[in-house]
């Protein structure tokens, strides 16, 4: 039993060397068997269930509206809650955008195949209220009005980079654009589209952009980077890394999804 004990201890040090203690405060979970997730700016709960209803609870667990009809297009492929006033539905397989308001009534849809837009892994919301898409069958960012109409677009990037990105995820924060492609790293754009810089870390998962820093996750670590530094920071996860199916984040909350349920965590 004591060399179990002492091979145990031995693990743990060695999955842990090199992470940084933070001191995360538990407030409680939300929400039962859940398959996603989702966090707006103001605290407020997305939340996907297994029977395929988004509920949409306030910061203080409070019911705020119920959408039911989440399979019509399909698959939910991911969810766009930044502005707490406008929710997106992306179905991947339809290449088309679901807009919710506040409460989860539908505002519209919109259709990428009539623009001619196949093609896409991520979409996010921009600083304008508007829509970034990453089309791949032409290698360009693209910002969308709510209609699907072509507002702005990059350059080609194949004109650019010998290895075009694939972006799984954007993320528009304070006066840039982050795509994000976990083999090739991400890539920097300002908010008219002009390529800016290339940030070379991969096997990122679930990563947000609060300021100027970087939050993601990162095999059995919460992975934290602050540009125009050279510190890498290597933070534990609080409960460990075990079953953590998602992470999102806000400034000074930390939310897993972990066992069907949604843990809170301040710091």
């Amino acid at each position: 039993m004591k060399k179990i004990f002492t091979i145990i201890c031995l693990l743990i040090t060695l999955l842990t060397r090199g992470q940084e203690t933070v001191p995360f405060r538990s407030e409680g979970t939300i929400g039962s068997g859940l398959v996603d997730f989702s966090v707006d700016n103001l605290g407020n709960y997305y939340l996907l269930t297994r029977d395929n209803q988004l509920k949409k609870h306030s910061n203080r667990g409070d019911s705020m509206g119920v959408f039911n009809e989440v399979r019509r297009y399909g698959k939910l492929y991911s969810l766009e809650v930044t502005n707490p006033l406008k929710c997106l539905l992306y179905y991947r397989n339809f290449s088309t955008i679901v807009v919710l308001d506040r409460f989860l009534n539908t505002i519209n849809t919109v259709d990428l195949r009539r623009q001619q837009i196949f093609q896409v892994k991520a979409i996010a919301q921009s600083y304008d209220n508007r829509i970034w898409i990453y089309d791949e069958q032409n290698n360009k960012l693209k910002k969308v009005a709510d209609d699907g109409s072509l507002l702005m677009q990059t350059v080609d990037l194949r004109t650019i980079f010998d290895e075009v990105p694939a972006p799984v995820r954007i993320v528009d924060q304070e006066g840039y654009v982050y795509a994000y492609d976990p083999v090739k790293g991400m890539y920097v754009f300002d908010i008219y589209g002009s390529f800016k810089t290339r940030i070379s870390f991969t096997g990122l998962r679930d990563f947000h952009v609060l300021g100027k820093t970087i939050y993601a996750l990162r095999d059995d670590h919460l992975f934290v980077y602050t540009m125009g530094t050279l510190e890498e920071r290597r933070v534990q996860i609080p409960g460990g890394p075990a079953g953590v199916q998602k992470m999102a984040m806000i400034p000074g909350h930390l939310y897993l999804l972990r066992e069907g349920r949604v843990e809170h965590f301040t710091f």
